[in-house]
């Protein structure tokens, strides 16, 4: 069995994580997620997009899940006599709506801050933590990205659960 890594051996360097300030726009961070997905070779699929405020700490990270939930019509949450006139229920139960519908208030909705949509950081590991403790805040937290603070205070990296996987993958005999 290998000797277990620790997370710094397999953290991005933050400076090279694609982020943004929390006043970009949701589409702003369509963008730098669509070119961190084509254009960062030190990046490979980004999982997340760091946002920052402006004395550049760290207030939350933005997914593509985050992206896509933001852009959801509020349509969705309560429907109303004409709304049902012109939605059919799929075979799964959900609302279909006109197209024309959805794109006009997805524009809309593309051009609020970053910040309304942004999941907060709560958690973190330190540089000098087990990559199975990592794991474990991943997995119980529900999140696949995770801030690496040198002293609880200053940024220097990022951990994804995907190299964490690769990691314990590694430790397993056979």
């Amino acid at each position: 069995m290998d000797k277990e890594k620790i997370v710094k051996e397999i953290m991005f360097d933050a400076l090279g994580y694609p982020h943004i300030p929390y006043w970009f726009t949701v589409r702003n961070a369509m963008d730098i997620i669509k070119k961190s997905f084509l254009e960062n070779e030190k990046c490979v699929r980004p999982m997340a997009v760091l946002v920052f405020d402006q004395q550049y700490n760290l207030m939350g990270l933005v997914t593509i899940r985050n992206v896509l939930k933001g852009l959801e019509p509020k349509l969705l949450k309560s429907v109303t006599i004409k709304d049902a006139e012109i939605a059919q229920m799929d075979e799964n139960g959900l609302l279909n709506f006109e197209s024309k519908m959805f794109f006009a208030s997805m524009k809309e909705l593309s051009e609020k801050p970053v910040s309304d949509i942004m999941t907060p950081v709560k958690n973190f590991v330190s540089p000098d933590d087990s990559i199975i403790k990592a794991g474990f805040l991943m997995v119980h937290q529900n999140i696949t990205i995770l801030p690496v603070l040198e002293d609880g205070k200053k940024l220097v990296g990022v951990v994804r659960m995907t190299d964490v996987f690769n990691e314990i993958c590694s430790l397993l005999p056979g």
